[in-house]
């Protein structure tokens, strides 16, 4: 014989009634569950995958907030062995979040190295599923494993190999070119570094406030290195004095030629720049410095001795003389200063200046500032959206208006030819 029991409970929210009834029968032998309810525990038990991913990213950016980072480094391994087995569009977003938290987890526990090969099965993966925001999520976190153990040929060889896409991500894009203009800098190739490095940096988010303070400081050093200097407004950038005070000590000392200065703040502030991965650049500073020197000597004097030059460059070797000869036979050879050297009684002529608008500079500089607008032109170009068959668009638009000209031609015609019937 079978019961019936049912009983309700009624509850009140604010002036709205809600009454919730269950209905359980049973029997001497079993209990049958409602069709309704034994639905909703199937569906309790297996999730939609891109609520699960998302519960994965809200757990693991919780525990990397509580300072919890060998959980979250747990958490992040678990969420990408279940993301492995989830093949869906709709996940890609989501995906893409979760390799960075996954890669920040073991980067923060020191353990970077470990998950090289995951990402590099991760970006294979995503290659094979057209995935192309997984793919420049997962091509930056590679550039960033490999950097930061200073493996720049394996970079460089992955960088060049991977495949082409457009961006999809400003963020990414950004990430991608600084540590391309890392990578160029390193190989000795400071113009496309420099031209890396200020463009990461122009088009950072204004909140990633220490990303741009990184490019920037990598940027005043690769233009240290081609002999530039920095213009001020750089280092007085809203947020980024402090930061930048080393970098404008050293520009100073870079500008002014003074070898005894720049090594006193290298020393000073070495630091600083072991911590933000440039002291190896620095290292190769102290040859422009004395090069600078070496024209400011040549533009303040017409002849001056070959022991002045090495006493006021501060050349503290065995055999100054010799060494600045050797400085400035180099620099006229490479046409950093325009003068002569007298071997025979030791003096460093230097012939007058000329105007500076006889010679080919104004050009130089006109042409890179040319070079610089067609390429932010470009860029802006191809930033656009436009829609899709827009051109077929507006070709049906005057065909229809070219037939609803031949219609109404052919309509007063038919009604002329009326009129001469009657």
């Amino acid at each position: 014989m079978m019961r019936v029991h049912q009983f309700g409970n009624l509850c009140g929210l604010h002036s709205q009634t809600w009454h919730c009834s269950t209905l359980v029968i049973e029997d001497e032998h079993d209990m049958e569950v409602d069709t309704a309810t034994s639905s909703l525990q199937a569906s309790a038990k297996h999730p939609l995958p891109e609520l699960e991913i998302y519960c994965y990213l809200l757990v693991l950016i919780f525990l990397i907030d509580q300072t919890r980072y060998d959980a979250a480094k747990a958490c992040s391994s678990a969420s990408i062995a279940r993301l492995k087995n989830v093949n869906r569009r709709t996940v890609d977003v989501l995906a893409a979040r979760l390799y960075f938290y996954y890669s920040l987890s073991y980067e923060l526990t020191g353990d970077l190295a470990e998950i090289r090969g995951n990402l590099l099965a991760l970006h294979r993966t995503a290659t094979l599923r057209h995935d192309e925001l997984g793919q420049e999520t997962l091509l930056n976190l590679l550039l960033r494993n490999y950097l930061h153990y200073n493996l720049y040929d394996q970079a460089e060889k992955l960088r060049s190999k991977a495949p082409r896409f457009e961006a999809h991500s400003n963020q990414q894009f950004c990430r991608y070119l600084f540590c391309l203009g890392k990578i160029r800098t390193i190989q000795l190739e400071y113009t496309d570094a420099k031209e890396a490095l200020l463009q990461a940096a122009r088009e950072a988010p204004v909140a990633a406030l220490d990303f741009r303070v990184q490019c920037n400081k990598w940027a005043i050093i690769v233009r240290l290195l081609l002999g530039e200097i920095p213009e001020r407004t750089i280092f007085m950038q809203k947020g980024m004095e402090k930061a930048l005070r080393p970098y404008f000590e050293l520009t100073n000392a870079v500008h002014i030629g003074d070898l005894e200065l720049f090594r006193s703040v290298a020393e000073k502030f070495s630091g600083t720049f072991s911590s933000g991965q440039t002291h190896n650049l620095i290292v190769r500073l102290p040859h422009n410095v004395i090069r600078t020197g070496l024209r400011n000597i040549s533009i303040s004097y017409s002849r001056i001795s070959l022991a002045d030059v090495a006493k006021k460059l501060r050349l503290d070797s065995a055999n100054p003389v010799t060494d600045a000869e050797s400085i400035v036979a180099k620099a006229i050879r490479d046409g950093a200063i325009d003068a002569i050297l007298d071997h025979a009684n030791g003096w460093m002529l230097s012939k007058e200046t000329d105007d500076i608008y006889s010679t080919n500079d104004p050009q130089i500089a006109f042409n890179s500032r040319i070079a610089f607008c067609l390429n932010m032109h470009n860029e802006a170009v191809r930033a656009l959206r436009f829609p899709l068959n827009s051109h077929k668009e507006k070709e049906s638009a005057e065909k229809r208006r070219e037939r609803q000209q031949e219609e109404q031609e052919l309509a007063k015609h038919i009604a002329e030819e009326d009129d001469d019937e009657f």
